[in-house]
């Protein structure tokens, strides 16, 4: 096996360090190999991605990714490019002093970075400044120089790690470089997948630099990219009753649109059955909009008991409301018993009385949800998505969907995926319906929530990037349901 199966598997900046140190100890590779490894795959991929250029300025920081960067600038050097390489801080030490001890041997000396000077005119800068190691802002001379690459009109390639960006978290606590092409080494970092890390990243390419796979044994990774998953085609007797009930719960006044989505969205990834309990002022326009949603007027608990015995699977929330109606739909709904998606207003209420769940369940916040859940600020649970997700399921005994730029499913027992799909044309109004429903039909055919969930995150993301073919700015939630159920049934192709 080798050590491209690994690609899939995300890892945390510590674990990334013991596996450096692992093919330094037991493999007996030097670092200064490593190093060389590392700039031979940066090069490849800049002669790839950008293959007229023919001058480049390397940024070289004090560590080992300035390392990197010295033996980039001395293999480009050697290609016959012009290169400058201009370094930031003090001199390098250990390997990396090595590395910039070659580049001078072949090209010359490197040039301090001075804050009043003018970045140099290239085809590609190369940021080499901060590695995985940096998990605070910039200080002050180094923000500068990224502000004013940033600024360029320059294309930027990133050796390891956008310099700023934690690849533990993907946050940004300062300014951070935004590449368009970067390189990472060994192991996928886990923060270079979700949040800021979006706008920082570009294309993401891994090189495990030829490590062979007992590098990577007995070091099972700290969560997974989300995989692309189908279900089984259907057997040719299957009938209504054997493709789940969903019951969508929600659309108070002037929110119709909402559980309609819910509902239709649910319909649309295959549920047999879809039920609306709603106002009843929304019924006509439900049943001339979309007549195969069976949509009923309930005004409390009594008569939503009827639609909930005969469900298998309740979506709660979309358009519900925080008033008493809402409330006490939301209330009975989860004293149900019954499997169940949550969102929008049912997680507010479930924030205001929380309680853990003893069936199977799918939590789908938002950050601004997800913080009201855990009793924080949105900008501390996006600090580290990966642990406020992990919290919360282990809070609530819930599977959690953190939505949001790599969307995040993590499970009560620690495993988590990453959903590297979706675009931003994707932040409208609905969107977050339609998952409700997409996941809560998976979970009436049969999966578990957790399968449910990443099927549905996957489904509705894809789905999210076929409809943005014709543009993302203006793309509406209804245009993900022909895609949806094209996906579905493996009729279409990202």
């Amino acid at each position: 096996m080798h050590a491209a199966t690994h690609h899939r598997d995300l890892y945390t900046v510590e674990q990334v360090r013991a596996l450096d140190r692992r093919a330094i100890d037991d493999l007996g590779i030097t670092g200064f190999e490593l190093m060389s490894r590392a700039a031979t795959a940066a090069f490849v991929q800049l002669c790839r991605h950008w293959p007229e250029a023919r001058r480049i300025v390397v940024f070289c920081g004090p560590g080992n990714n300035g390392g990197d960067g010295y033996l980039l600038a001395a293999l480009a050097h050697g290609a016959g490019m012009a290169v400058e390489v201009i370094e930031l801080g003090d001199a390098p030490r250990g390997d990396a002093a090595g590395a910039r001890d070659s580049w001078q041997r072949s090209a010359g000396i490197p040039r301090r970075w001075q804050q009043e000077a003018l970045l140099p005119l290239a085809d590609v800068y190369v940021d080499a400044l901060y590695g995985t190691g940096l998990n605070r802002a910039p200080e002050a001379l180094a923000s500068s120089l990224i502000e004013r690459i940033n600024a360029a009109a320059v294309p930027v390639l990133a050796l390891d790690v956008p310099s700023g960006l934690n690849a533990d978290t993907g946050e940004c606590p300062g300014v951070a470089i935004e590449a368009e092409l970067t390189v990472s080494f060994i192991a996928a970092k886990r923060g270079l997948y979700t949040g800021q890390a979006a706008t920082k990243v570009g294309a993401l390419q891994l090189d495990t630099l030829g490590l062979p796979d007992i590098l990577w044994q007995g070091m099972p990774s700290d969560a997974g990219l989300l995989p692309v998953m189908q279900l089984p085609p259907r057997a040719r007797d299957a009938h209504k009753g054997d493709c789940g009930h969903v019951l969508a719960i929600g659309g108070e006044h002037g929110t119709a649109g909402a559980i309609r989505l819910c509902g239709e969205a649910a319909l649309r990834s295959g549920a047999g059955l879809v039920s609306i309990a709603t106002r009843a002022e929304n019924i006509f326009a439900l049943n001339s909009a979309r007549p195969e949603l069976m949509s009923h007027g309930v005004h409390g608990p009594q008569e939503l008991q009827p639609l909930l015995d005969r469900a298998d699977v309740l979506a709660v929330g979309p358009g519900l409301g925080q008033g008493a109606w809402g409330h006490a739909l939301w209330l009975t709904a989860l004293d149900s018993g019954k499997p169940l998606v949550v969102d929008a207003d049912g997680l507010n209420l479930l924030a205001r009385e929380p309680q853990r769940f003893s069936v199977p369940a799918v939590l789908t916040p938002h950050p601004g949800e997800a913080a009201r859940l855990l009793g924080r600020t949105t900008a501390e649970v996006q600090r580290d998505r990966f642990a406020s997700a992990r919290e919360l399921a282990q809070r609530y005994g819930a599977v959690i969907v953190l939505k949001g730029a790599g969307s995040l499913i993590a499970n009560p027992d620690g495993r988590l995926d990453v959903c590297t799909w979706g675009n931003p044309g994707m932040a409208s109004g609905g969107m977050g319906d339609l998952l409700t429903g997409v996941i809560a039909a998976l979970l009436g055919q049969g999966c578990s929530a957790w399968d449910a969930a990443r099927i549905g995150v996957g489904l509705h993301a894809r789905a999210g990037d076929l409809a943005a073919r014709h543009g993302e700015r203006g793309l509406l939630a209804s245009d993900l349901l022909e895609p949806l159920r094209a996906l579905g049934n493996g009729l279409a192709h990202d």
